[in-house]
């Protein structure tokens, strides 16, 4: 794990990248942020997690890290150590995890429940969508207070390396941590209302077969009776009305996606 602190003080804020190790874009925002020569005017903790898998090009080496949590520093496995280690460098601080997806290219994020923090921060973030994931959170770290995640954008591409960076900054910024570009002050927008958030409900399993396909649209309703997704050829069709989220052919071994339900927007 390599660890950055910025400023002066015990660190209060902090952004992890690279907790998969095939998902580059974390560990280059935090090297973009220590290029930006940042000032920040809380301090702040940059760290990239899982330094091992990423070097392999591998999601994780012995297990998902983002599963681990809170982890155990006496395990056989080497993710479950990290969990723990992350956890310790973690404390006190608000944090922004950053991933990436297989599933859809622009930036949403990723909560256990809609707290202060979340409805303090998320609306200065460039995001699409808030996902509350609170029935799906085990072993996760958004399960440690105060966390919040984003999926910066397709995974390995430029536009999710470059879509982390900003995301990144905004947080710092609505964190208080620096000022936003441009601006004297800390930045202070007024908040976005028309964010959707949506709240996952169950698993959209895969039944065994060579070939996937999906037809429908991450965030877009799907009407009951229609065509979602594909098996060999075999159409799969909505039982009741849902909206996607997370939803790929490849994205997962076992499942296609979520079934989510769309429950406000952020206010």
């Amino acid at each position: 794990m390599e660890i950055h602190d910025l400023g002066d003080g015990e660190p209060e804020v902090a952004v992890v990248g690279a907790i998969h190790g095939d998902e580059p874009c974390g560990a280059r925002a935090v090297e973009r942020l220590l290029d930006a020569d940042l000032a920040p005017e809380r301090p702040v903790r940059l760290i990239v997690a899982n330094e091992a898998a990423l070097d392999a090009g591998e999601r994780y080496l012995d297990a998902d890290l983002n599963r681990a949590f809170p982890g155990n520093p006496d395990a056989a496995a080497h993710e479950v150590r990290l969990a723990a280690d992350l956890v310790d460098a973690l404390a006190g601080c608000t944090t922004l995890a950053i991933h990436s997806t297989q599933s859809y290219a622009e930036p949403f994020a990723v909560i256990d429940s809609m707290d202060e923090v979340t409805r303090a921060v998320a609306p200065h973030l460039p995001v699409d969508a808030v996902i509350q994931t609170d029935a799906f959170t085990e072993g996760r770290l958004i399960e440690h207070p105060h966390t919040l995640e984003v999926e910066a954008g397709l995974q390995g591409s430029e536009g999710a390396a470059d879509n982390a960076y900003w995301l990144a900054r905004a947080f710092l910024a609505a964190t208080g941590a620096i000022t936003a570009p441009g601006a004297d002050d800390v930045l202070d927008a007024g908040g976005r209302e028309d964010v959707s958030v949506f709240r996952l409900r169950e698993r959209i399993p895969k039944p065994d077969a060579e070939a996937y396909e999906v037809f429908a649209r991450n965030f877009e309703r799907v009407e009951s009776g229609e065509r979602f997704a594909a098996a060999d050829g075999e159409p799969l069709l909505a039982d009741e009305p849902f909206y996607p989220v997370l939803l790929s052919p490849n994205g997962y071994r076992d499942q296609f996606g979520y079934v989510a339900d769309r429950v406000g927007t952020l206010e």
